[in-house]
């Protein structure tokens, strides 16, 4: 029988092998790099056919960003896999059992993960719940002032080291993701980890990092970038690809694109993971220069606590709807009376009212962050109106003026 539990100290080197196995990784890893490894927060599960880890998956504590900007209580989950000699015997399934239960208990109201794989984790009540989108520029084609040499609007651009990010960007992120639907919160090692302090395997390349910085001096804006170093014909060919680039204000976004859109011998500049709505091709003269060349689900979401997500997330018009929640998982499920209002939301149970929507948990999680439509779910099948009209006061209720987007790789 194979064991299901928690990873000791002990067992640490086999559950990292097995992790390394799992994503088709190098097995073995240097005493540094496991050093390293041991240090990313969190709790760890393994099942274990004797003394060999055969499967492995990670949770931590992590603040999710509603609609509205209230943070919630999240279970983050990560590192999840199984080696090859023992799929498809219900490892992934007791393991996340476990884990789930373990974080309703101590009061999570939702869990989060980023999915390999598509289809996996809606068995489990999760749903896709924001995506993700890559542009890149042609630069040439865009039609941008070559004579372009800073902000307009009195900020300035200047560049920054890895210990300069490691100071400024924090904060700087905790005013990003107070406004932003989807995002989550980091903790310290990741400003480690991506400004190479940390380096948890594999060779580092150290990025150039630039700050915006408002005609006050405040810090609204920071990327970090790569470059290449291409010629053909005596002509550069170069592309800088974004890492990351977070900014609290659009005048720091439009001064950082344009900023790496103005880099000497760059031609093409490659958008990294980006929101979907994102401002930049219309931060371009010709928009058509920036072309999406990646479009993907990226956050999915597991409601733990019906009541306390509806609750937790604002509403920009009144509503009042009867939700049957269909949860197999035995978490969330049940019949809730939302009633919602731009002053505020109250959720409650309501066995006894006959239901507006039929929904599974996942899809529940889908309409929560305000990027799917009520009505899109309805015409695919995945919500049942019980009453006429349900589904586009859903719609009406549930939709955001901005789109939930989570810069965020875990």
């Amino acid at each position: 029988m194979t064991d299901v539990r928690t990873v000791t100290d002990a067992a640490f080197e086999d559950w990292q092998r097995a992790l390394n196995t799992g994503f088709l990784r190098p097995p073995v890893m240097t005493p540094e790099q496991l050093a390293a490894r041991r240090l990313l927060p969190g709790r760890r599960l393994g099942a274990f056919d004797g003394d060999r880890c055969v499967a492995t998956f990670r949770s931590f504590d992590q603040e999710l960003t509603a609609v509205g900007g209230a943070p919630v209580p999240a279970d983050a989950i990560s590192n999840v896999t199984v080696s090859p000699t023992h799929r498809r015997r219900g490892l992934l399934s007791r393991m996340m059992r476990a884990d789930l239960a373990a974080a309703r208990d101590r009061g999570d109201v939702v869990a989060t993960l980023i999915a390999a794989e598509y289809p996996i984790y809606g068995r489990y009540g999760f749903g896709p719940a924001t995506s993700t989108t890559e542009w890149t520029v042609d630069v040439p084609r865009a039609g941008l002032d070559p004579r372009w040499s800073g902000p307009a609007d009195g900020g300035r651009i200047d560049l920054v080291d890895a210990e300069d990010v490691r100071k400024l960007g924090p904060e700087l992120h905790e005013r990003f993701r107070r406004a932003q639907p989807g995002a989550v919160s980091r903790h310290e090692l990741w400003w480690q980890t991506n400004t190479g302090a940390l380096r948890l395997g594999g060779a580092w390349t150290e990025p150039f990092f630039a700050v915006y910085r408002s005609a006050a001096g405040e810090v609204e804006g920071l990327v970090s970038y790569e470059s290449d170093d291409k010629w053909h014909g005596k002509q550069p060919q170069n592309t800088a690809d974004v890492n990351w680039l977070l900014t609290t204000t659009p005048a720091a976004g439009r001064a950082l694109w344009r900023y790496l859109c103005s880099i000497d011998w760059i031609t093409k500049v490659r958008s990294g993971w980006r929101g979907p709505d994102d401002l930049l091709p219309l931060h371009l003269p010709d928009p058509r220069a920036a072309r999406v060349t990646e479009h993907a689900d990226w956050l999915w979401v597991r409601i733990l606590d019906v009541v306390r997500a509806l609750e937790a997330r604002t509403y920009d018009r009144e509503g009042t709807l009867v939700l049957e929640v269909v949860d197999e998982g035995g978490f969330g499920g049940g019949r809730f009376r939302l009633t919602a209002s731009p002053e505020g939301a109250s959720c409650t149970p309501a066995a006894a009212e006959g239901a507006d929507l039929t929904l599974e948990i996942g899809e529940l999680a889908r309409l929560w962050l305000g990027d799917e439509s009520a009505l899109r779910l309805a015409a695919l099948g995945l919500v049942q109106e019980e009453r006429e009209g349900a589904a586009r006061k859903a719609d009406a209720l549930f939709r955001s003026p901005g789109r939930p987007w989570c810069p965020d790789l875990f």
